[in-house]
């Protein structure tokens, strides 16, 4: 269960939290770019196949929220789905979570089957 890209214990929480409800493992710190190659920013837990990212919001990110808020405007951009827990979320009440990041990986797990068959039959 280590995963030595993590950039904070609570990011770890979270991750274990997920893979041990029964998600698949995400990809931890996963770059995430335009088609021209450009950097739009790295998400802390990823379903690349779903495009479904979830972030852990420590303390530090209320010094950042600017900076935050246009890196998300460019992930939903990007056909991303974000989701963000805090610490209150993930160690008050893990079974939202879970029940949160479930509900959107089969949504956009079937979404994205939908849209491969919609390709197939053009």
């Amino acid at each position: 269960m280590a995963e030595p890209k993590t950039e904070s214990a609570m990011e770890s929480v979270l991750r274990v939290l997920l893979v041990k409800s029964g998600l698949p493992r995400p990809e931890a710190q996963a770059e995430i770019r335009d088609r021209y190659g450009h950097l739009l920013g790295r998400i802390d837990l990823f379903y690349r196949e779903q495009r479904l990212g979830i972030e852990y919001d420590g303390a530090t990110h209320r010094e950042s929220l600017a900076a935050d808020n246009r890196r998300q405007n460019a992930l939903l951009g990007a056909d991303i789905e974000l989701l963000r827990f805090t610490y209150g979320d993930v160690v008050g009440n893990p079974d939202h979570v879970v029940a949160i990041v479930s509900a959107a990986h089969r949504q956009r797990s079937s979404a994205g089957t939908s849209r491969a068959k919609g390709r197939r039959a053009a």
